[in-house]
């Protein structure tokens, strides 16, 4: 037979080892160059949305009506009254920078205490926020000169500007932490400075390459501003996470007495195969975020899918063709301590491992229920998980400036800060009646040509007021008339955001659960190795949504992270971690059944298969598990309540895969299920992904076979 597509990949590779990495540093380079060039684009509000406020956006920017970016400054004092000097001041001061127009006089509070001044920017909303600091110096300058007065500034371009400068530097924090982190958690894998800096390395290439094609690609599929940080929390753990595996079992061949060459083929046809399946899952799990009908998603995923196709090519060429070349220098820069560790934690040891396995192996009815069991309480808070898309003053906690200005604009002028904005359309928008009607509301900005009118109205109650004023308030006003009015806004774009995530979930979670069973089917060709990962994947996932649940919308534990409960999670989060998830998950499960089913392939009965396979790889999933599990813990630490969720949700699931279900809930079920596991009745004629060579032993370079 062949060799299988890995260890062909693997042998091509040593074998032309100065164009595999010219080649890879080559097309490094051209990606990461073109893409700076190119630059990113981000889509637009009527992009990110859907529904009705989608259709609102998508109006007013097709009649070149585009919003501009509206700013609130409230001025509050401590009698009525006493807030004229600085509101004048202010309103002055602002219309000086030159950078804004209307600037509204100022409006009093029912108290009388606090006065608010609304106004817009100049230009381009979409890049308002880069001409915005000569105004808010200009506030920043009156508060000073005016200390008995307190000032808040809340609008789109102020907080796009603090949301810019935040993204900025929690980006920088991530890279700076998760770097490290990860570099440490591999000296104490493999005790070695150049084995622990070769998969780092290898991450950091393939994300700089992705980044690159990622730019490139947006001119089509315009992306979301955290894009970028979403490719780099995936690309770099998957990335080092590919080659822990591939090296981790080219250097168990080495110490189980073969050549490097050998070594080489067999880690290629074994790790290599396992992270081309891995990946395969991965980046076809992603794809099922097509299907959500919101172009968030779509960037997410194609974003995704880029970083982990290219970290997957790197793993399985320019790796064996680095390890080629460096051959027993893989092994310098050795750390005697942690060299000694990693040597103690080789599969052949395990242990640790082994005391676990024991008791597991021994009452697996016992363990399976109490492991479900934990899962299961884990995931109780998650029946009651709401959903919302957070507003910027959900973003960063109560505590932050904006945050603060927004909270105290909504107390005194309830409305304020998120108004509806009604767009309205008809034949003719100067038709009497249209008029007629339109003159029912205050600050109607009508454009004729457009036949298009706009106004806002605030939204003291939220989503009811919202409700009401769609399906009551609207058609009432406007019945015929003609015209046809459209609510958008950022309560009106959460509520349709929403909407579309309840209706995309379920074609999204279909095609995932659908596809990881026909990947592990082919993969395996076994019904119950397939059901068994799905079903182990669900409880995953299930946890880590309880988990995020507890902590982000009820506050448990907050503080330790330094985040507080908010009442929500952002909508988008749970579709997106169920999807990550599933194509994670995936890493450890195929390395692990592979390593069970070779064990099982060369004669072991069930029990000591399971015990032996996870013994082999049980260094190399707690060392990619402590990996993935810093670099999202990183994430979890950031100043964003997004990427806390997050980071927080991906790092608690990993954990819980990685130990409790791989350890506790897979050997005992795979214990339980016994004979079952391996049937392959009816299903011998598919295509196998899954046959590979065992570790015993080799003599030529024909032996590793598919």
């Amino acid at each position: 037979m062949r060799r299988n597509l890995a260890a062909r990949i693997g042998v091509w590779s040593t074998h032309h080892r100065k164009t595999a990495i010219l080649g890879w540093l080559l097309f490094v380079v051209l990606a990461t160059g073109i893409g700076g060039a190119t630059g990113m684009v981000e889509m637009t509000n009527a992009e990110n949305g859907a529904g009705e406020s989608a259709r609102a956006e998508q109006i007013l920017l097709d009649a070149g009506l585009d919003k501009p970016a509206g700013e609130l400054v409230m001025v509050s004092a401590p009698a009525a009254g006493d807030w004229k000097p600085a509101a004048e001041a202010l309103a002055t001061a602002v219309r000086e920078t030159g950078e804004t127009r209307n600037v509204a006089p100022p409006v009093p509070s029912a108290n009388g205490e606090d006065a608010l001044i609304a106004f817009e920017m100049k230009g381009d909303a979409a890049t308002s926020s880069e001409r915005i600091q000569p105004v808010l110096d200009a506030v920043a300058a009156v508060g000073a000169a005016h200390p008995d007065v307190e000032i808040h500034q809340f609008g789109e371009a102020s907080a796009g500007k603090w949301l810019g400068d935040l993204l900025a530097e929690d980006f920088r924090k991530a890279e700076f932490t998760a770097v490290p982190l990860a570099l440490g958690i591999l000296l104490v894998a493999f005790g070695a400075i150049v084995a622990a800096l070769l998969p780092v390395g290898l991450a950091l290439t393939a994300c700089m390459a992705a980044f690159g094609l990622l730019s490139i690609a947006s001119h089509q599929l315009h992306l979301f501003q955290t894009t970028y940080s979403v490719m780099f929390l995936m690309g770099f753990a998957v990335g080092v996470d590919y080659c822990l595996f591939y090296l981790r079992r080219e250097r168990d061949e080495r110490a189980a007495g073969r050549d490097a060459e050998t070594a080489l083929r067999i880690a290629a046809a074994t790790s290599g195969r396992a992270v081309l399946v891995s990946g395969l899952t991965v980046m076809v799990a992603m794809g099922g975020m097509f299907l959500s009908g919101l172009l968030l998603f779509k960037g997410f995923a194609l974003a995704t899918i880029i970083v982990v196709f290219i970290a997957m090519l790197g793993s399985v060429t320019v790796l064996p063709a680095l390890l080629s070349w460096l051959g027993d220098r893989i092994d310098a820069g050795r750390i005697p301590l942690l060299n000694r560790r990693a040597e103690r934690g080789s599969p052949e040891s395990g242990r640790i491992t082994g005391r676990v396995l024991g008791p597991v192996l021994a009452r697996p009815r016992t363990f399976a229920v109490a492991a479900v069991v934990l899962l299961l309480a884990l995931a109780a808070p998650a029946l009651g998980m709401k959903t919302e898309s957070l507003g910027l003053e959900k973003q960063f906690g109560s505590d932050a400036q904006l945050s603060i200005a927004h909270s105290r604009i909504t107390e005194s002028f309830p409305g304020g800060p998120a108004p509806a904005l009604v767009v309205v359309t008809a034949p003719d928008i100067t038709a009497p009646e249209v008029g007629e009607t339109l003159g029912g509301f205050e600050n109607v900005t009508v454009h004729r040509d457009e036949n298009v009118a706009e106004f806002e109205l605030p939204l003291p109650r939220g989503a009811a007021d919202l409700t009401d004023l769609r399906e009551t308030r609207l058609p009432a006003a406007f019945d015929g008339t003609g015209a046809r009015a459209h609510v958008t806004g950022e309560t009106a774009g959460s509520v349709d955001f929403n909407d579309q995530l309840r209706r995309g979930i379920v074609p999204v979670f279909a095609f995932i659960t659908a596809v990881t069973f026909l990947l592990m089917l082919f993969c395996f060709r076994s019904y119950v190795i397939a059901v068994t990962s799905i079903v182990l994947n669900l409880l995953s996932v299930a946890a880590s949504y309880g988990v995020m649940t507890a902590v982000f919308q009820h506050g448990w534990g907050a503080s330790l992270i330094g985040s507080e409960g908010i009442g929500a999670i952002e909508a988008w989060m749970p579709l997106f971690v169920l999807v990550v998830l599933f194509g994670l998950s995936m890493d450890y499960h195929v390395f692990v059944v592979s390593r069970i089913r070779e064990a099982r392939g060369s004669g072991l009965d069930n029990r000591s298969a399971i015990e032996t396979g996870l013994r082999r790889t049980a260094g190399a999933v707690t060392g990619a598990a402590a990996i993935m599990v810093a670099v999202f813990a990183v994430f979890g630490t950031l100043s964003m309540q997004d990427m806390q969720q997050m980071g927080v949700g991906l790092a608690v699931a990993v954990l819980l895969d990685a130990t409790l279900v791989r350890m506790v809930l897979l050997p005992s079920v795979m214990m339980l299920l016994g004979e079952r596991n391996w049937r392959t009745r009816r299903l011998s004629r598919l295509p196998s992904l899954e046959r590979e060579e065992a570790a015993g032993p080799v003599t030529d370079r024909d032996t590793v076979r598919a």
